[in-house]
Order: C-alpha cells, then sequence, then structure tokens
C-alpha cells in the first residue's frame, strides 16, 4: 500500500477512535428467557409482530414455545421463515412486504446471524422506504430509530443481538456488504441457552469460531479502549474454556450458556472497536460463493494473524496469558505463537479445513477488490493491505491443487 493512501486510513481510522466516548453506543436490553417476550409486548401495547427466522429454525420447532406464548395473550404473529445463510435483498424485501400487510409493530428476529440481520435491515427499510437497501451500505445511512426490535441468537457466534452491524447479500452481482448504523443496535436480546441445546456440532464450531474472531479482531485493531478490550478478554476466556465441551457435549447447559455470553462480549467489543481484515474477505467468500460467514472466519483467521507477524504479537500475547493459555511469565513470542496454533488445533478438532476450496483464481480480483473496499479505510487492522496484498491471502487460502 502507498505511503498516502496508509497516511490516509491511519487517520480516517484516528477520527473514529477520538469520536468513541462521544457516539451513540448502546447495549440492548438483556432477558434471558423466551417466555419474557409475550409479557414485555403486553406492556408496550404490541397486538401484531412479525417473527423472523429460517426454515430449519422453526422446523426444529425452536420458535414453538414463542409463537404458542403470543397466541396465549392474544398477540397475532406474522411469520417470515425464508432467511437464507447470507441474507439477501429478495429476503429483506419479502419480510418488509409482510410487515407491512400483517400491520407489524415489532419485529422478533429469532435465529443466528442471518435472521437477525436480516431482521435488522427490514426495520430500516420500514422506517426508510424510499431508500433501497444497496443505498444503506456503509456508515450511518439510515439514522432513524426501527420498530422495537426484539433479537433470540440461537446460536453463540454472530453478536448480531448487540451490534450495529448488518451484512445484506445482493444476489445478482453477488457482494456481500455490511451496513452501520447505530439504530440496528436490538432494543431487546434474549440469551436464552435453552434455544441452542442440541445445535448441530459443525454449527457449534463454526459460530464458535466466529465469536472468536470478532473478539481477536477487534482486541488486535487499533481502535481499542480499555471497555472493548475487556469485552473482548472475557470473550476469549470463555470460549477457551467452553468450545470444546459445547462441541463434545451440545447438552451442557453452563458451557451453552457461557458460549451465548461470549458472543454477546464479543459483538460489545467488535461492535466499538470493529473488525479487520478476515472479515472483509469472509464477506466476499459469502457473497461469490455462499460460504457460510462463521467457516471463512475461521479458517482465515489463523493466516491472517501470522501475516500480522510482530504487529499483532504483544496483544495476541495478552490474550493468551488473561485466558489461561501459557503461565504469565510466558515471552510474547511464544505466547503468540501458542495462541494462534491453539485456533489451529480447534479447527481441526472440531473439523473445520484449513482451506476454502470454492476459490477460483479468475473470482480472487473481484473479491480482493470488494475486500479492500470494505476494509480501507475503516478497519483499523494491525497492518494495512492493499487490493493486491489481499489477492495474495486468497491465493494462500486455496484449495491445493486448483
Amino acid at each position: 500500500m502507498k505511503l498516502t493512501e496508509k497516511v490516509f486510513c491511519r487517520a480516517f481510522q484516528g477520527a473514529f477512535r477520538a469520536a468513541l466516548p462521544v457516539l451513540p453506543y448502546r447495549e440492548p436490553k438483556i432477558m434471558h428467557k423466551v417466555k419474557q417476550i409475550p409479557e414485555l409486548l403486553q406492556k408496550k401495547n404490541i397486538r401484531r409482530v412479525l417473527l423472523v427466522t429460517d426454515a430449519g429454525v422453526r422446523g426444529l420447532g425452536l420458535t414453538n414455545r414463542l409463537e404458542q406464548g403470543l397466541q396465549e395473550v392474544g398477540i397475532q404473529c406474522a411469520v417470515y421463515d425464508k432467511v437464507v445463510a447470507n441474507p439477501t435483498i429478495i429476503n429483506v424485501e419479502e419480510a418488509r412486504k409482510l410487515y407491512l400487510e400483517s400491520g407489524a409493530q415489532a419485529i422478533i428476529a429469532f435465529g443466528g446471524g442471518s435472521a437477525m440481520d436480516c431482521a435488522k435491515v427490514t426495520g430500516a427499510r420500514v422506517v426508510k422506504p424510499r431508500k433501497p437497501v444497496y443505498k444503506m451500505k456503509g456508515l450511518l445511512r439510515i439514522c432513524k430509530k426501527l420498530p422495537l426490535l426484539i433479537a433470540v441468537p440461537t446460536t453463540a457466534g454472530t453478536g448480531s443481538e448487540t451490534t450495529l452491524a448488518a451484512v445484506i447479500t445482493d444476489s445478482g452481482t453477488k457482494h456481500k456488504y455490511p451496513i452501520n448504523d447505530f439504530s440496528l443496535i436490538p432494543h431487546y436480546a434474549v440469551l436464552d441457552y435453552h434455544v441452542t441445546l442440541g445445535l448441530p456440532k459443525h454449527i457449534t464450531a463454526t459460530t464458535g469460531m466466529d465469536a472468536l474472531t470478532h473478539a481477536v479482531e477487534a482486541y488486535i485493531g487499533r481502535s481499542t479502549n480499555r471497555f472493548t478490550r475487556k469485552m473482548a478478554e472475557d470473550a476469549t476466556k470463555l470460549i477457551y474454556e467452553n468450545l470444546k465441551t459445547a462441541y463434545d457435549d451440545g447438552k451442557n447447559k453452563e458451557a451453552r450458556s457461557n458460549m451465548l455470553q461470549a458472543a454477546y462480549c464479543a459483538g460489545v467489543a467488535f461492535s466499538r472497536s470493529y473488525v479487520g481484515y478476515v472479515h472483509a474477505v469472509a464477506h466476499s467468500l459469502g457473497g461469490q460463493y455462499g460460504v457460510p460467514h462463521g467457516l471463512a472466519n475461521a479458517v482465515l483467521l489463523p493466516y491472517f494473524l501470522e501475516e500480522y507477524g510482530t504487529a499483532c504479537q504483544r496483544k495476541l500475547a495478552k490474550l493468551a496469558r488473561f485466558a489461561g493459555m501459557v503461565p504469565k511469565h510466558t515471552s510474547d513470542y511464544r505466547a503468540a505463537t501458542t495462541f494462534i496454533q491453539w485456533v489451529k488445533d480447534m479447527n481441526g478438532y472440531m473439523d473445520i479445513p484449513d482451506t476454502v476450496k470454492e476459490i477460483k483464481m479468475a473470482d480472487i480480483p473481484i473479491m480482493s477488490q470488494h475486500a479492500a473496499a470494505e476494509g480501507n479505510p475503516l478497519y483499523p487492522v494491525p497492518v494495512l493491505m492493499d487490493q493486491a496484498q489481499l489477492a495474495e491471502m486468497y491465493e494462500r487460502v486455496m484449495e491445493r491443487g486448483e
């Protein structure tokens, strides 16, 4: 990257860091039981709601308790259950149409990050009917209060229940991009571990590593403060202590509850301190090939940590010590190396591959262009990269023999 571009990126990031204390960040109010939602809606005199979820979650019966509870208190519930793994503009527009046709007054997002992101942008389109989704891309393009939004995460990974971000895919161009606005932060988050019990192993694995990526990218970036560092440290320690147990024993209530808390803490951290190139590249892979976001993050994370080298060594070492991976006196080099190896070992243990088989050489130019546009100048990464340098990272992650 040229010197002038580096100076601009760091100046831009510095301005945002300086503004952190005065920006209108907030956290959702926390509830711990799905059964509390009908009572909350009654208190707010809401009689009609839109439930945004996906066919898999609803097919497993996870929304049954909520739907029955709403019916028992006379609250009408329209259900949109067509959300796909990387939610599209089509999903958003279909959900918005159902919201308006049903006369809904609030939105309940019930599922993983895809359902929550779809619900967020649906709310944005409700209050901004003349602004198409593609014009919401980037920073602060909504700036208007959404209808009451309640998020119920069924995976412990995305942290979307507490963030100002939503990621949407244009299925026509295969471009996946983030939308960031304070209005997208849900009003309530329901951290009920019961809905995560028995989650399939591969979902537990990839969403858990997704949460780890949020914590790590927020922590090693250059826009942290004491609060976000503490949130990232707490998230990392909880993941280190609980992910393997949750993976091995999906019915373990303590591990499931702790992983939900980890995802929430990581979400708080990156919502204020941002993510990095792992996410920028992962978004492009999701848009181009439909690679699940958590899976892409898990594969990419060790590659970027190694590429950053000494620029993130001290911070990775701190995370390793805080989590209890190494003794307090361990050198930065050894502690950071141990941390990266643990990431690789966890991926291997949970059958997460170390390459992305879908990547095609011909697609790298457009994907690296999207990743560079997303990451620069916003993401305060340890080492700045331009499009050409990011293209090299795609090649490293390609399945050998392609």
